[in-house]
């Protein structure tokens, strides 16, 4: 179990959870009268954005080098900021008088780590937050109408019975996890 306390350390883990709450809450409470949609979205982005950060090590070297393989680490990590930040939100949403459903915080989680492990591939972990954040502000000046392709780029924002939503998400989640688990951050 030590290992796996180094490397919450090493990641920032503590201090992005931290703020993870913080920011959520912050989320909530400014939009709490009128929380769905948009406000939603952006909680669970600035949540996972916040998880993202810490997507690699100081040293990319050290961690290519690690006696034990990082592809077991790299997932459980990426998982885990989608369900930490999927729990935090439905928590937080749940002191409210008006929720989102429980699928739409769930495909929207595991879309916006998808995003945030194709941008740490890309870019270096450090840069994890620029993806989901990107997608997240553009999502809500898509048209609204009932093309595919307004659909996908605004898969944050549909309801949760909208299958290019649904498929959008799924295929970034497995995008993202799968490049990230297979060669980490970007050096």
């Amino acid at each position: 179990m030590r290992w796996a306390m180094l490397y919450a350390r090493s990641r920032q883990l503590p201090a992005a959870f931290g703020a993870l709450l913080v920011a959520t809450s912050g989320v909530w409470f400014l939009a709490r009268d009128a929380w769905g949609g948009v406000p939603a979205a952006l909680a669970l982005t600035v949540a996972v954005a916040l998880a993202a950060i810490g997507l690699s090590g100081q040293d990319p070297d050290l961690d290519r080098t690690a006696a034990r393989p990082w592809p077991v680490r790299r997932f459980a990590h990426l998982a885990l900021i989608a369900v930490v930040a999927g729990a935090v939100v439905l928590g937080v949403q749940e002191l409210g008088l008006s929720t989102v459903a429980g699928s739409v915080i769930v495909r929207d989680a595991a879309g916006l780590a998808g995003l945030a492990g194709l941008a740490a591939t890309i870019a270096g972990g450090q840069f994890g937050w620029t993806l989901p954040l990107a997608w997240s502000a553009v999502s809500p000046f898509v048209p609204v109408d009932t093309s595919t392709l307004s659909r996908v780029a605004a898969w944050l924002l549909q309801p949760p019975e909208t299958p290019a939503a649904t498929w959008t998400a799924a295929i970034l989640a497995a995008t993202g996890a799968a490049a990230y688990t297979t060669w980490g951050g970007r050096r």
